[in-house]
């Protein structure tokens, strides 16, 4: 399995029900096909850099996942026939980024259980 990153911006105007439902569609998509889902970070709206389909702003979602490449293709397929989408991004994480994030994440927990 591999590891990837996706950064995903949904239209501003959707509800956060709508946003959770489709961030849970994209989990779901992973699990189905043989991957598992990271870390999910809900970015909330921000401004984009240039206009997207008369948009001036976006909500961001950044999730890590591990799976392999076919998992990674029926995402990229998924997101683009999504018209809430406005634009999104897969990107395979190198290994050596991959496991020093892991080991980050592994102190960070045996820090907090400690303290």
């Amino acid at each position: 399995m591999r590891p990837y990153e996706t950064l995903i911006i949904f239209a501003p105007d959707l509800e956060d029900s709508v946003i959770e439902s489709f961030i849970e569609r994209v989990l779901d998509l992973v699990r189905t096909n043989g991957g598992s889902p990271g870390t999910v970070d809900r970015w909330g709206r921000r401004a984009l850099a240039y206009e997207v389909r008369h948009k001036r702003e976006g909500y961001y979602v950044l999730f890590e996942f591990s799976a392999e490449p076919k998992a990674a293709s029926e995402l990229d397929r998924f997101l683009l026939l999504l018209d809430e989408v406005l634009r999104h991004k897969i990107v395979r994480l190198p290994d050596k980024v991959a496991r020093r994030a892991a080991s980050g994440q592994r102190g960070r927990a045996a820090s907090a259980a400690a303290g």
